[in-house]
């Protein structure tokens, strides 16, 4: 096989559309865009949902539902995940270091899904009832932290 004698399969390729060069090549003069109107002129972009002047569908609709301002995003941990990393003293800044967590939100919360086996030592903004039984029960403790500093 010769590098230089590479081709495209038939039909890939595609000569470009050249407008605006002269009345013989078919697209000429107003390059396709027809006599007046609001397309026709140069710097037209079309506002996408644009109906031509009707109302349009997302502004027909109704709206439903609202949304919650003060809803609180926890970043959450769950036990099953502890189990299997070393050391044993963690704390939100130790789950961003290891990458468990991608950013702290409202708070940290640790869920109760998976085993633990041994004792650890965890803070965390809040803890499921299930969570602080777990930890517990492995001799473990479960410090809850105050308010998260805003960054």
């Amino acid at each position: 096989m010769n590098l230089s004698q590479l081709k495209p399969p038939a039909g890939q390729r595609h000569h470009k559309k050249r407008v605006g060069r002269g009345m013989g090549s078919g697209l000429g003069k107003t390059s396709g865009k027809g006599s007046k109107g609001q397309r026709a002129i140069s710097g037209f972009s079309l506002m996408r949902g644009f109906e031509g002047g009707q109302m349009p569908l997302h502004r027909r609709l109704p709206k439903r539902g609202f949304t919650n301002i003060f809803k609180k995003r926890y970043a959450v941990v769950n036990l099953g995940r502890l189990e299997k990393l070393e050391g044993d003293n963690f704390s939100p800044d130790r789950f961003l270091e290891l990458g468990l967590i991608n950013k702290l939100g409202d708070g940290l919360k640790v869920l109760g899904s998976g085993e633990l086996t041994r004792k650890l030592r965890i803070e965390a903004h809040l803890f499921s009832k299930s969570a602080a039984e777990k930890i517990r029960a492995a001799g473990g403790e479960a410090v809850v932290i105050g308010a998260v500093p805003k960054a």
